[in-house]
C-alpha cells in the first residue's frame, strides 16, 4: 500500500476514534460553542470603542474560533498522545510496518479537519444567532491564519508531550498552560479590559497573536485580504520551535520506572 493510501487509512481511523469519544467531542467541539453562547449572550449588546466600536459578538466569534482551533490541534492531541504513549499504543505502532510519518500525518490531519469544522460552525452560529458578518472579503486571511495556526499548534502539541510524565498529569498540565493564556490573551476577556502589562506578557506567547490574526480577518474595518503577516510570523516561529523540540525529544514508549 502506498504512503498516501496509508495516510488516508490512518486519517479515517483517527476521525472515527475522535468522533466516537464523547469526552473529546465535548471539550473540543461543544465547549467552544457553549462559550460562544455564554459570552455573546451576556455581552452581546456592547461595543468595544477601543477597537473602533466593533460589536462584542463580532469580537467573540474569532476569539472562540481561536480557542477551538487551539483545543483541536494542541490541547486534545497532547493529551491523547500521552495517553496512547503510556498505554503502550505508540510503542506498538512504532513496531509495525506503518511509517511514523504516516501515523503523525493521520493525527495532524484529524486535528486540522476538526479545526475547519469548528471555523465553519462558529462562523455560521455567529451569523445566524448574532448577525455577525461572514468575512467573505477576507476569506484568504481566514484560510492562511487557520493553516499557519493549525500547523504551529500541532507542532506545539507534539512538543508538549515531552514534558508530560504520564496520562494522569496530561489534562492538568495542558489546561494549566492553555487556560491562563486564554484569559490574558483576550479570548475570554475583551482586551480593552486587560491591563497593558498583562497584554505585554501575553504578547510573548502565540495564543494572543493567533487570535489577533483571526480578529483582523473578521474585523469589518479591515481592508485588503486580512492576512496579519506579523502576527502569523510569531505563531509560525513558535510552531518551528515546537517542531524542533518534538523532533528531538518526542517519545514513543512509556517512561521507564
Amino acid at each position: 500500500m502506498s504512503a498516501p493510501a496509508l495516510a488516508w487509512h490512518q486519517f479515517r481511523y483517527d476521525q472515527k476514534t475522535f468522533w466516537r469519544n464523547p469526552a473529546s467531542v465535548f471539550f473540543t467541539v461543544m465547549l467552544p460553542v457553549i462559550f460562544l453562547f455564554i459570552f455573546a449572550t451576556i455581552f452581546g449588546n456592547d461595543t468595544i470603542d477601543e477597537l473602533g466600536g466593533v460589536k462584542i459578538t463580532t469580537y467573540y466569534v474569532p476569539a472562540i474560533i481561536s480557542l477551538a482551533v487551539i483545543s483541536a490541534t494542541f490541547v486534545s492531541p497532547a493529551m491523547s498522545l500521552v495517553e496512547d504513549r503510556e498505554d503502550g499504543v505508540l510503542k506498538r505502532v512504532r513496531g509495525t510496518p506503518l511509517p511514523s510519518q504516516v501515523f503523525i500525518a493521520g493525527r495532524v490531519g484529524n486535528a486540522v479537519v476538526v479545526s475547519v469544522v469548528m471555523v465553519v460552525v462558529v462562523t455560521l452560529l455567529g451569523r445566524i444567532v448574532y448577525g455577525v458578518d461572514v468575512p467573505t472579503a477576507t476569506l484568504a486571511g481566514v484560510f492562511v491564519t487557520l493553516v499557519v495556526g493549525a500547523a504551529s499548534f500541532a507542532c506545539l502539541g507534539f512538543a508538549m508531550t515531552t514534558i508530560i510524565p504520564n496520562s494522569d498529569a496530561a489534562p492538568a498540565i495542558t489546561n494549566a498552560i492553555a487556560l491562563p493564556l486564554y484569559f490574558i490573551s483576550g479570548i475570554f476577556i475583551p482586551e480593552n479590559e486587560i491591563p497593558d502589562g498583562v497584554l505585554t506578557v501575553a504578547d510573548a506567547f502565540p495564543v494572543r497573536h493567533f487570535f489577533e490574526a483571526f480578529f483582523e480577518a473578521f474585523d469589518p474595518a479591515t481592508t485588503g485580504v486580512g492576512i496579519a503577516w506579523g502576527q502569523l510570523a510569531i505563531v509560525a516561529a513558535w510552531g518551528l520551535a515546537g517542531l524542533i523540540v518534538a523532533a528531538r525529544f518526542f517519545r514513543w514508549a512509556p517512561r521507564a520506572d
